[in-house]
């Protein structure tokens, strides 16, 4: 049996890990065009921010450690074609510009995403940037930690850019987000969170454009201002940070069922409309529990889960993945932020019957220090009072609590139930009726 596997990222290399280690006769060859593989990109705009400075950490596993298993592993070398009908991949070497031909009995599609570029007007000048691989990372620190480059715009508040700006913040730079929408990370949280997320970053200095967008970067060999439909700003470094779309652009696509924006859409074993094709990671689509439909979410931890059970598969197995509930989590600069299931407006936009409870409460006791301010907003079923989604923000204990509602949402639990949960206490962590706890009763 011989597998070939695009892309050595998370759901790449996890999956040939598990083909060897099942079945070690299979021949098991996988192509990445980067140097590297196994990166924890989630981890790069911390290194950007000087939090560390050893890329090593970055990477969970070396190319030489894979091949020790018996991985035929090459870096830097993409596949720019597949022939869905005579099983072949072409395959280029980056460094050599040499092709060559593979064939395969079994493919999967792990080949990531890359950073949209918005249609902005002098985007090659020096000094403009998007976060995405680790070179991306240290071409960005070289600048970030250079004292004369001050003034860092960061077009796009989702998760990246809000983690640049508390990275770039921490770096004594002046920074300025640039959002289209009217506020920050809008398809993750509602209203009431994203007031409080933008009414922290302004108070910690960050500049907060939001309902505004860049048409042009002027500058002669280097950016030096930017330019959008409301002023003119000073800027010495601009990070692009406005989202990612799936690198499927080398498939025949035409052959494949697929979302709208190119993803491949897979089945609950992992496989493509295509026979013979798995896919996994930020190039597919992913099941969610809530929404009942195949979805768009490109995180680590869905790739990593996807990863594995594809390589089972692969190896002759037939497991079945349980869906995703979108569940993440941003820190913004002193607060953390996480939700899980869906939101208030997707509820709205699939025409869910719900209710919502908007709680303000303490993370713990006021007689231990560090007691704080912390927000539970939960969407339930109106007439069930079935979990829906939830999202939790505050300065300490609000995103792992989160990770309870991920937990009572996919098992179906009511906000009785969770308003009855027997969770943890001592001064230190909650009080004797935790957050939770009190969302779940005032639930009516």
């Amino acid at each position: 049996m011989k597998i070939i596997i695009i892309g050595g990222t998370a759901a790449g290399m996890s999956a040939a890990a598990k083909v060897k280690r099942l079945q070690p006769e299979y021949d098991v060859l996988v192509f990445e065009k980067t140097p590297v593989v196994s990166l924890g990109a989630c981890g790069l705009p911390y290194y950007v921010g000087d939090f560390f400075n050893d890329t090593e950490r970055l990477i969970a596993r070396t190319p030489e450690a894979f091949r020790k298993t018996g991985v035929e592993l090459f870096t830097e070398h993409e596949v720019t074609d597949v022939d869905i009908e005579k099983r072949v991949v072409t395959v280029l070497d980056l460094t050599t510009g040499q092709t060559h031909q593979e064939t395969y009995d079994q493919l999967m599609v792990a080949s990531g995403a890359s950073p949209i570029l918005p249609p902005i007007k002098n985007l090659d000048l020096k000094g403009v940037h998007t976060l995405k691989t680790l070179q991306d990372g240290q071409d960005i620190k070289q600048l970030a930690t250079n004292e004369q480059v001050k003034e860092v715009v960061i077009v796009g508040a989702g998760f990246i850019g809000l983690e640049l700006a508390e990275a770039m913040h921490r770096l004594g730079k002046h920074v300025r987000i640039i959002q289209l929408d009217s506020r920050v990370i809008p398809d993750a949280f509602d209203t009431e969170v994203t007031a409080i997320m933008e009414e922290e970053l302004i108070n910690q200095g960050i500049q907060l454009n939001l309902d505004e967008f860049v048409t042009e970067l002027q500058g002669r060999d280097t950016v030096q201002q930017v330019i959008t439909n409301k002023g003119v700003y000073p800027a010495d470094l601009i990070i692009i940070a406005t989202g990612v779309k799936p690198n499927t652009q080398f498939l025949p696509l035409d052959s494949f069922d697929t979302l709208g924006n190119g993803a491949l859409v897979i089945d609950e074993f992992g496989k493509t409309s295509q026979p013979n094709i798995y896919s996994a990671g930020d190039c597919a689509s992913v099941y969610h529990r809530v929404r009942k439909e195949n979805v768009f979410i490109p995180l680590a931890t869905t790739a990593n889960k996807l990863g594995r059970l594809v390589g089972e598969n692969l190896a002759g197995k037939e497991l079945t993945f349980q869906g995703t509930l979108g569940s993440s989590a941003v820190q913004v600069m002193s607060l953390e932020a996480g939700r899980t299931g869906i939101t208030e407006k997707e509820a709205i936009d699939l025409g869910v019957p719900y209710k919502t409870v908007w709680i303000h409460d303490k993370n713990q006791t006021d007689y231990y220090p560090g007691q704080s301010p912390i927000h539970v907003k939960l969407v339930y079923h109106a007439e069930t009072k079935v979990l829906l989604g939830g999202q939790i923000i505050g300065a300490k204990g609000a995103v792992l609590r989160v990770d309870v509602l991920a937990t009572a949402i996919q098992k179906e639990m009511t906000t009785d139930e969770l308003g009855m949960l027997d969770l943890c206490y001592a001064p230190p962590f909650a009080r004797t009726w935790d957050v939770l706890n009190v969302a779940g009763n005032v639930a009516k």
